[in-house]
C-alpha cells in the first residue's frame, strides 16, 4: 500500500511549534489584550450566526498563516461572517496587526463580521452546527512531506467527514498547495471519497476570486507551481 493511501489515525495535534521568532512588544500586546476581544469562544462556536448577526453566510479559513488571504477575503465580502483559524502565534499577530490600530490593543471593538479561532481547527469543526458554513478554505497548509508525518496532514478522511458535515450541500471547499507531495496527496485522498465533487483544478494560475498569500509568492520565487482545487459538497 502506498503512503498516499495509508491513512493512519491522526495524532492529538497536527501542528508543530506555536511560536517562531521572539515576539516584539506590540505583538505581545496583541496576544494578551486584543486576541481575547477578537476570538470566537467555544460557546459561540455552537451558533456562529448569533455572533455575526445579519450576515448572508459564514465562512471558515483553516490555518491562515500570515492572514493576508483571510483579511482580503473578509474585506471583499463584508456581508459574510468570517472565522479565521490559526495556532501559530506569529501568524496570529500578523493578522491582528492588520485589524488593530497601534495603541488600541486593549479596547479594540471586534469587527462585526470577523472572528479568530486561535486553537486547533478540528475542535472548532466538532463544535459547529451541521450545515452552518457556506465555504471553507485550506490555503497552502503545512505539507508534512515525510511519509511518517502523513497522518498530520489536514486532508484526511476523518477531517473530510467533519468538513462535509459543517458545509451545507452546495458549499465550497477551496484548497491550495504548492508542494508536490501534498498535491499528490489531495488528488489521491479526495479522489477516494464521495462527499465532495471536484469542480475545478487550476495548475499554476490562481482562479478569479482567490486572494494571494505569502506562501504562494514564496512558491513562485522558489520555482514551485501552486495547484488550486475547488470542491463542492454533494447532497440535496
Amino acid at each position: 500500500m502506498s503512503e498516499t493511501v495509508n491513512h493512519k489515525p491522526q495524532p492529538e495535534r497536527l501542528y508543530g511549534r506555536q511560536r517562531g521568532h521572539p515576539l516584539r512588544a506590540r505583538q505581545q500586546r496583541l496576544l494578551e489584550d486584543a486576541l481575547p476581544r477578537l476570538r470566537l469562544t467555544p460557546e459561540q462556536a455552537h451558533d456562529p450566526r448569533a455572533v455575526f448577526g445579519d450576515v448572508s453566510d459564514v465562512w471558515l479559513e483553516i490555518g491562515f498563516g500570515g492572514g493576508e488571504h483571510a483579511f482580503a477575503q473578509s474585506e471583499a465580502n463584508p456581508d459574510v461572517g468570517y472565522i479565521a483559524s490559526e495556532v501559530f502565534e506569529n501568524g496570529l499577530c500578523s493578522l491582528m496587526g492588520r485589524l488593530v490600530p497601534e495603541g488600541q490593543e486593549a479596547d479594540i471593538v471586534p469587527p462585526a463580521h470577523f472572528r479568530i479561532w486561535p486553537e486547533d481547527a478540528r475542535q472548532l469543526l466538532k463544535s459547529l452546527p451541521d450545515g452552518s458554513l457556506g465555504r471553507v478554505y485550506l490555503m497552502f497548509p503545512d505539507p508534512w512531506p515525510k511519509s511518517r508525518h502523513a497522518k498530520r496532514r489536514f486532508v484526511h478522511p476523518a477531517n473530510i467527514a467533519e468538513v462535509a458535515r459543517v458545509l451545507r450541500p452546495g458549499g465550497v471547499w477551496r484548497i491550495g498547495s504548492d508542494h508536490p507531495v501534498y498535491q499528490e496527496w489531495v488528488q489521491d485522498v479526495m479522489g477516494a471519497q464521495d462527499l465532495f465533487e471536484l469542480v475545478d483544478l487550476s495548475q499554476g494560475e490562481r482562479p478569479e476570486g482567490w486572494s494571494p498569500t505569502r506562501y504562494e509568492a514564496k512558491a513562485w520565487r522558489e520555482g514551485r507551481t501552486p495547484f488550486y482545487w475547488t470542491f463542492v459538497r454533494r447532497g440535496v
